[in-house]
């Protein structure tokens, strides 16, 4: 038996005791993952295709290790301007082994429905005297605080930093009290691999501005990984 599952952003053909290298994961070496977003099922007599996911399909994983992968050199280059740019990078992966495949009854959260809120009743308006004293001017609207510059975080582009403002997280303070897997989930939709472990401890050293240790830290960073 095989299945074709999305994992970490990416579809992959597994079966069981196989070992397989995906974009870096939160969960903790030796704990099990399960991948619910099952497209394919095949058990060598019939092949199942879900539209897009077979409902009660998952593959259940063990996570072995986390690793970077190998130094790819990429090399920029302008025919006459002198422009030459050379740079490395390595991937963030984890290493997780195949323990099973279920063809039906794994669970999925169910989103909750929402109460409906119980009919007012009508009370009829109360007539109060007329005050001698003139009502007190409305205060003026108070400015929205300035949202910080979130790019100055180690692994934080223009694109992750329009997300994460969008989603409430606008300031050092904001972003140093989030968890990293919280704000995984918030920039899933950004294209790449982010890995967000050190990003509240960057922005919990800029909103006390610690701006010379935290350049120190930085420089000894990867695209946010220590």
């Amino acid at each position: 038996m095989y299945a074709i599952v999305e994992m970490a952003g990416q579809q992959f053909k597994v079966a069981k005791d196989q070992k397989v290298y995906v974009h870096r994961l939160q969960t903790e070496e030796g704990k099990k993952v399960t991948f619910d977003n099952v497209l394919l099922l095949d058990d060598g007599k019939n092949v199942t295709i879900g539209a897009p996911a077979i409902d009660g399909a998952a593959v259940e994983a063990k996570v072995i290790k986390h690793l970077r992968g190998d130094k790819v050199i990429v090399f920029h280059k302008k025919r006459r301007k002198g422009y030459r740019k050379k740079n490395g990078h390595r991937q963030s992966l984890t290493e997780i082994v195949i323990e099973s495949i279920v063809t039906k009854g794994a669970k999925k959260a169910k989103a909750e429905a929402p109460k409906k809120a119980a009919p007012k009743k009508e009370v009829a308006p109360k007539v109060e005297a007329p005050k001698a004293k003139a009502a007190p001017k409305a205060a003026a609207p108070k400015k929205a605080a300035k949202a910080d510059d979130l790019k100055k975080i180690e692994g934080i582009g223009p694109k992750i930093a329009t997300t994460l403002i969008e989603a409430g997280i606008s300031s050092f303070a904001d972003l140093a009290k989030a968890k990293p897997a919280k704000i995984s989930e918030i920039i899933a939709g950004v294209r790449g691999n982010h890995v967000t472990d050190t990003w509240p401890a960057q922005a919990k050293l800029a909103a006390d501005g610690k701006w010379d240790e935290l350049k120190k830290w930085q420089d000894e960073l990867d695209g946010g990984k220590a």
